[in-house]
């Protein structure tokens, strides 16, 4: 079970965020200030953490820069009433990784606690793992029951990205911006050839499929 430590100096925003993150089958602790988050810290592992930003003795923006000056690398979601360009560059620019402006909706908050621990466990592992089947980053290895095959850079990164986000619709374009860059050589085409070349290689594999959205672009679904 994840444990997600909530920092907010109102009491009845914290429990509240707790009940919900609670009620969806994560461990909350609570905290009413940055001191307090790190002496919980220091005797409970956490997994993620939600942090207000105003808050007395140590606001969210130093508890965020003492963490990462430490080197933890947990991910953050700030949570604030602050939502100028300027207050949310401050909290990206100390080293958050998500960002809400209060009043926060607790169905948002969720999907995003979801998105950062299921990014910080693929980071961290720099692998998926599905079924009989593992993807490593650092290899560019796709290895099955039967063989381990090494891709080109650009078919192992399309199908890591999707693989990462089953049932998640990605446009061509965004692919193109994600996996291509700045390369002003490719266009959508190049996304087709890409994925015709992995289907190719992996279509025998009953654990995904590489789905077409007609007038959008791909996504993978998971079939274990």
């Amino acid at each position: 079970m994840f444990r997600i430590l909530v920092v907010e100096d109102n009491k009845n925003i914290r429990k509240l965020m707790a009940v919900k993150l609670e009620q969806a089958g994560y461990e909350a602790y609570q905290a009413e200030d940055g001191e307090k988050a790190l002496e919980i810290m220091d005797s409970v592992h956490i997994d993620l953490i939600i942090s207000d930003i105003m808050m007395p003795r140590l606001d969210g923006y130093e508890l965020t820069k003492t963490l990462r000056e430490a080197d933890y690398n947990i991910p953050i979601l700030m949570v604030t009433a602050k939502d100028s360009f300027e207050d949310k560059e401050k909290g990206f620019l100390v080293g958050t990784d998500d960002y809400m402006v209060k009043p926060i909706d607790m169905n948002e908050m969720l999907l995003r606690v979801s998105a950062l621990l299921r990014r910080a466990k693929i980071s961290t592992e720099r692998k998926i793992i599905l079924g009989d089947i593992s993807l490593n980053y650092d290899s560019l290895t796709v290895t099955t029951t039967e063989e381990t095959i090494e891709l080109p850079k650009k078919e192992f990164y399309l199908l890591f990205k999707l693989l990462s986000y089953p049932n998640k619709i990605f446009t061509r374009q965004q692919l193109m911006d994600e996996i291509w860059g700045m390369d002003i050589d490719i266009d959508e085409r190049t996304v087709d050839s890409h994925i015709k070349k992995l289907r190719k290689k992996f279509d025998y594999l009953e654990e995904f499929r590489i789905i077409t959205i007609r007038g959008l672009g791909y996504k993978v679904e998971k079939y274990i």
